[in-house]
């Protein structure tokens, strides 16, 4: 075997070791230390909470699907299947996004963000499939579609960043300018108005929410924050005085404020929704056994109504647990924001926390009645792929941020 020698202070070798273990060793043991430490670095409750919710999406999905045959097919693990194999992709997704590095997808975010906008413009073409009186989806074939309003907050989020933190984190302004904001509003208005018009009020209150939380974190002038407050109650008083919204809309703000209007027409949803919750008591009925579940009593139940599965199978508890697990993802994310050295972390973390705040709350809101029914899914929970991978590239760039992972040359 072929030897090299060692030397030490330039004196004469002393010791002799095999080439083989003397040159590869040291970028080997570098590489595990370096792999070691990035999977020590990364937020296992983070993780361990958004895996939980889509484990538990998944059981509750299948609850509320396995005796529906018009819409199974005949198969009663379909819907469940899909869910597994949904948060599998959004898991490669995150694990993805989180390779590639947040610094990187800032770099793409122009493009990312004229995509989605592209596919959110395709959906008001003949392209676009009409569901529930709301043009959302883009039909794939196969059974297979996406709704571009899920991914087109992500690049929302992405770009508002760019551009109000840009010359903040070069050090040229010590906060976001005027011209700043106007184009972060810029950014955000085109492709809600077009989500306006699909007509997606829910989508579009969600983007609301969005450049609020945004505009926060950056550190805007609060006359900024107080005038688009202003605007957006002057907004929603003209929309209903001058009767802009379709007439499906009206009918579910008005079951919203008398939930005794119409129980079997447009209020038949949330009602229900809350006997089934109401069903559950403290405990639940338990997994697959609830009466108004499999009564197929609730429509839309593994999608906008999920969370009523929970409150009556699992009952209190149970539906405590889920607002637990959702309470600890953006505990986690609101934690990662503020220990953040830039930023352009600090307002996309924020941003990621204002959308999945506000549409969780609108979800299991719609569901208790206490919020008006809009279709925002549940994130992590309820059935769909375009939301699932959506959140879980959400959980990578929370992951990268944390990481804080520095650009290779």
């Amino acid at each position: 075997m072929e030897l090299i020698p060692h030397s030490s202070g330039g004196g004469v070798a002393s010791r002799a070791y095999p080439i083989r273990d003397a040159l590869p060793e040291k970028p080997f043991r570098s590489r595990l230390l370096a792999r070691g430490s990035l999977l020590r670095r990364l937020d296992w409750l983070l993780l361990g909470a958004a895996f939980a919710l889509s484990a538990t999406g998944a059981l509750l999905v299948y609850s509320a699907t396995r005796g529906r045959t018009v819409l199974n097919q005949g198969d009663p693990h379909f819907f469940l299947l899909r869910h597994v194999a949904n948060t599998g992709i959004g898991v490669a997704l995150a694990a993805g996004t989180l390779w590639w590095g947040h610094r990187r997808v800032r770099d793409l975010a122009p493009i990312l963000y004229g995509i989605t906008a592209l596919l959110v413009l395709l959906v008001l073409t003949p392209v676009g499939a009409t569901i529930n009186g709301s043009k959302r989806w883009i039909v794939l074939g196969g059974g297979f579609s996406v709704q571009p309003a899920e991914f087109v907050k992500v690049t929302i989020i992405l770009m508002m960043a760019l551009v109000l933190t840009a010359r903040v984190d070069a050090g040229e302004l010590a906060r976001p300018d005027h011209r700043g904001v106007l184009q972060a509003l810029a950014v955000a208005g085109f492709p809600a108005l077009l989500i306006l018009l699909t007509p997606d009020l829910g989508q579009t209150m969600g983007v609301a929410a969005v450049v609020l939380g945004v505009l926060i974190a950056a550190g805007v002038r609060a006359r900024w924050i107080i005038g688009l407050l202003a605007a957006g109650v002057l907004g929603a008083v003209a929309v209903w005085q001058f009767h802009l919204m379709d007439q499906y809309q009206v009918n579910r703000f008005a079951a919203f404020a008398d939930p005794a209007l119409d129980p079997v027409g447009v209020g038949y949803n949330t009602s229900q929704a809350r006997i089934a919750i109401g069903a559950g008591g403290l405990t639940g009925s338990g997994l697959f056994h609830g009466a108004q579940t499999n009564g197929q009593f609730v429509p839309e139940q593994q999608t906008d109504f999920v969370f009523s599965v929970a409150g009556e199978e699992l009952g209190f508890v149970g539906a405590g647990l889920i607002i637990a697990l959702i309470a600890v993802v953006l505990w986690r994310a609101c934690r990662i924001a503020r220990e953040c050295s830039e930023l352009y972390g600090t307002v996309l973390a924020a941003g990621i926390v204002s959308w999945l705040a506000f549409q969780s709350f609108e979800n299991i809101g719609m569901n208790l009645g206490i919020m008006p029914v809009t279709g925002l899914p549940l994130p992590f929970v309820s059935y769909g792929g375009s939301s699932m991978f959506a959140g879980w590239i959400a959980i990578g760039l929370l992951e990268a941020i944390r990481l804080q992972r520095p650009l290779r040359p």
